[in-house]
């Protein structure tokens, strides 16, 4: 974590499909690796790569080539299958997923979840999950809301955010993001839960440290057949713009789980882009990509 004194407070086409596709004459890159890695990435993590991904994966995978020494891409996965838990495949996974995030994405969800919060009964203590939480933007989102809603919201509400990507993960954990992501942000929001970079860290922002660490930080992988006991049970749960990742039959498996760690009457957001379709028969839809566990 950088030093707290240099914050202040707040005031391409795709690839040709031809059996042997060397690119730059570099590194050898052949159509045959493209669907092996498809098929690795998918048992891994159940992302499925379609077609037009062929140049985003050699872009990506070439990187971590050059860093461990290979010049083909065939040596590169051998080395990957001859150990299922060597540290290398932490890599392959986090420069395969896709992380865009930002602060109050579809904002009306968390007019939802406001209204939600201030309907629980002075008791009531919950849980929310963002699970797909890339940089973080989305599980701050998520305390920003909980705090402005409810009275000593840090003692009732416990925030998890979750990713399959470490590198990402770490970033959130840190709380540092360019000041553009906040311009559009209301004044008292800025006061309240950013700090102003200063000196080196000028044109960045970070999140109040409070506020950091009142969100625990957990990496899973939703495809797991099992995940941790801290996401069961939980009462609300942000996963939005991830199934679209997922081919149907490992959607199904993810919604079936969302909807175990789900407490009853447990409110499912969802991505814009998103819908339940065949699976309504796990929630009910309540407002724009809303839905309650049935």
């Amino acid at each position: 974590m950088p030093d707290s004194r240099s914050f202040t407070q707040r005031t391409t086409g795709p690839m040709p499909q031809s059996e042997a596709t060397v690119i730059g004459g570099e590194l050898d890159y052949q159509e045959h690796d493209f669907q092996r890695i498809r098929a690795m990435i998918f048992a891994r993590a159940g992302i499925h790569l379609h077609d037009g991904k062929r140049a985003m994966v050699f872009n990506r995978l070439s990187k971590r080539l050059r860093l461990t020494g290979h010049r083909r891409f065939c040596d590169y996965l051998d080395q990957l299958d001859r150990a299922a838990t060597a540290p290398e495949w932490e890599f392959f996974t986090n420069a395969l997923t896709t992380n865009l995030s930002g602060f109050f994405r579809e904002a009306h969800h968390f007019d939802v979840l406001a209204q939600w919060l201030q309907a629980l009964s002075p008791q009531t203590n919950c849980t929310i999950w963002s699970c797909a939480a890339a940089s973080g933007e989305e599980a701050y989102s998520i305390a920003m809301t909980a705090d402005s809603a409810l009275p000593n919201a840090t003692q009732r509400i416990r925030i998890v955010a979750s990713d399959i990507n470490t590198q990402t993960l770490a970033r959130a954990r840190e709380g540092i993001y360019p000041a553009s992501k906040v311009q559009s942000l209301e004044p008292e929001f800025l006061k309240n839960y950013f700090q102003k970079g200063t000196g080196v860290h000028t044109g960045q922002v970070r999140i109040q440290p409070w506020l950091v660490d009142w969100v625990t930080f957990a990496q899973i992988n939703l495809q797991e057949p099992r995940w941790p006991s801290q996401v069961a049970q939980v009462d609300a749960i942000f996963c939005r713009n991830v199934l679209i990742y997922f081919q149907e039959s490992t959607q199904r498996l993810v919604l079936e789980k969302l909807h175990q760690a789900l407490t009853p009457a447990g409110h499912l957001f969802m991505g814009h882009a998103e819908h339940l379709g065949k699976h309504e028969d796990l929630f009910t839809p309540i407002g724009k990509t809303v839905y309650v566990k049935r």
